[in-house]
């Protein structure tokens, strides 16, 4: 009998690339707290000289997130910014171009505008699932595709598969940021070159790291990000190396559970008479749904509302929360409830906001583990208020 494959993935998430400690048996990978390692001899390591360029507990953590895209070892950072970045640098150089979906995390349009922009390199904004946009933005010296999906936090889709026929089409790669879909969505699979994450939202998911990885199949290119990696120094460290490898373990339960909220709380919120509007891919409402249900295995942790009234209804709603948290991050265990107007998209400017769908009513809700029938009462108190 075949295996089904989620549990193929509970399974490599558990033990892909992990041993019991050599020397004392230990089933969790210790934590190695170390600068650097004593040689045998001249030219003679076990594998690891200084930990800028290697640990053997990020090792580790690199080993077995690797599994999660069936891809080679990860590449782990300190921060999802810090991949980011590394990932531009190891895909663009002065006068090359990228196209990036419109609707991408604020933080990712500060570091194109603000920083690679001084460096020469270029980058138009596009509607991805517009056709003639799409055509019009690639140059001859496009380099790169990027795209979120579920965009952060509108939830627009992008059709991974056919982002990746453009892509190459037009001789660049394609970049998947697939924070908010870790074990539900597989961009290469799809097509995609390269997957990033930030391992601060559900990878780890207990708001304790802040962390990023990027994920390819292709030896050169993750040969060029390894050394980059080292070049730069933006490493993960191994404690916050060690939580994330304890999260990952149960990331594929969370994932579930974490959809299995969210559609109960989605449903709600769109039959409430003081809700204007839901977004969430697998609502029967979501125009996208039928490519959400083609190339994800669920919805995902996250919802977007507008709440009737506008701006200062939906803010006194999150002002009005009490099992949910007003806080930036998403993915973690507890519900987390965020403007992005005024907090994680407050980098774009308020026209470009409202142009893609990010109004100033705008809630996000990154629905967490709690049941879901208190999730609800407490949405319902706030709504009411």
């Amino acid at each position: 009998m075949a295996s089904d494959p989620t549990h193929q993935l509970f399974t490599r998430l558990i033990h892909g690339g992990l041993a019991p400690d050599p020397s004392t048996g230990a089933i969790l990978t210790p934590i190695y707290q170390s600068t650097t390692y004593v040689q045998e001899a001249v030219g003679k390591d076990k594998g690891f000289t200084y930990s800028r360029t290697r640990n053997p507990t990020v090792a580790a953590l690199e080993r077995n997130l690797g599994e999660l895209d069936r891809a080679l070892p990860a590449a782990c950072f300190a921060t999802g910014m810090a991949a980011l970045t590394v990932l531009f640098l190891a895909t663009l150089k002065g006068g090359d171009h990228a196209v990036v979906s419109d609707v991408v995390y604020g933080g990712t349009v500060r570091l194109l505008r603000q920083v690679f922009a001084d460096l020469g390199v270029a980058a138009t904004f596009v509607d991805p699932g517009d056709p003639a946009a799409l055509a019009a933005a690639w140059r001859p010296e496009t380099r790169l595709f990027l795209v979120e999906s579920p965009a952060n936090p509108t939830l627009k889709l992008t059709d991974l598969a056919a982002a990746a026929a453009a892509a190459h089409a037009a001789g660049a790669l394609l970049a998947v940021d697939n924070t908010l879909l870790p074990s539900i969505q597989e961009p290469l699979e799809l097509g995609a070159d390269i997957v990033l994450y930030s391992t601060t939202k559900y990878i780890e998911g207990h708001n304790s790291t802040v962390g990023g990885a990027l994920l390819t199949r292709d030896p050169a290119l993750a040969d060029r990000i390894r050394f980059l990696q080292n070049a730069v120094g933006c490493i993960q460290a191994p404690f916050e190396a060690w939580l994330t490898l304890r999260g990952l373990k149960t990331l594929p339960l969370r994932m579930e559970r974490h959809a299995q909220n969210a559609l109960a709380v989605a449903r709600f919120l769109e039959s409430h008479p003081r809700v204007e509007r839901v977004a969430y891919p697998f609502l029967d409402s979501f125009p996208q749904v039928e490519l959400a249900r083609r190339q994800q295995k669920n919805g995902g942790g996250m919802i977007a509302f507008e709440v009737f009234g506008g701006s200062e209804a939906g803010i006194r709603v999150m002002n009005s929360v009490s099992l949910c948290s007003l806080a930036e991050n998403l993915g973690a265990v507890e519900t987390l409830i965020t403007h992005p107007a005024t907090m994680t998209h407050a980098p774009i400017p308020a026209a470009e906001r409202a142009a893609i769908g990010i109004g100033d009513g705008l809630v996000r809700l990154s629905v967490g583990l709690e049941d879901p029938n208190d999730l609800i009462a407490d949405l319902e108190r706030a709504l009411q208020s």
